[in-house]
């Protein structure tokens, strides 16, 4: 019997799996940009704790391995900063991103805490040869509202939807 892939909510003690995952997924973005110095492959895992405590994350498992992750965090504006969804190579093209990216917009819809402002809008960025991201982003209903240059060989685009 295979062993199917839940998700839930990441904890502290997911964090040190989610950043040996993000180094391992970025590896192939670097390459295609030819800059190893990316923050997702320079993060601390310090760093990392930090924006599990000051935002939300989801992980998706298969039985006790942490085989893809997201984060995100709500803005006074209202705009939910989503930021490094990332899949373990060997799970890419099963829907995984597209799951996890659900599970983070229905987590901000939902949020209705009374101190907590609404999300009015979720926000992404990727770099502009990613067509694998940009292709899942956009079929998601994400339009591109700007773009960014870092340097000669790697513009950023940010691409937005109505929460």
């Amino acid at each position: 019997m295979g062993l199917s892939v839940t998700i839930s909510a990441a904890d502290a003690q997911d964090a040190e799996h989610i950043l040996k995952l993000q180094y391992l997924c970025y590896q192939s973005e670097a390459e295609l940009y030819g800059d190893w110095s990316i923050e997702p492959l320079t993060q601390s895992l310090d760093a990392l704790r930090t924006e599990l405590d000051e935002g939300y994350g989801l992980v998706a498992r298969l039985g006790d391995e942490v085989v893809a992750s997201v984060r995100a965090r709500l803005d006074e504006d209202g705009t939910v900063r989503i930021a490094k969804l990332i899949v373990h190579p060997r799970m890419r093209r099963h829907g995984l991103g597209g799951r996890l990216l659900d599970g983070i917009e229905r987590h901000f819809a939902a949020a209705t805490a009374p101190t907590t402002p609404s999300a009015k809008r979720f926000q992404l960025f990727t770099g502009h040869r990613s067509e694998g991201n940009l292709r899942l982003y956009r079929s998601k209903g994400y339009a591109q509202v700007g773009t960014r240059e870092l340097g000669p060989r790697l513009t950023l685009v940010t691409l937005e939807k109505a929460a």
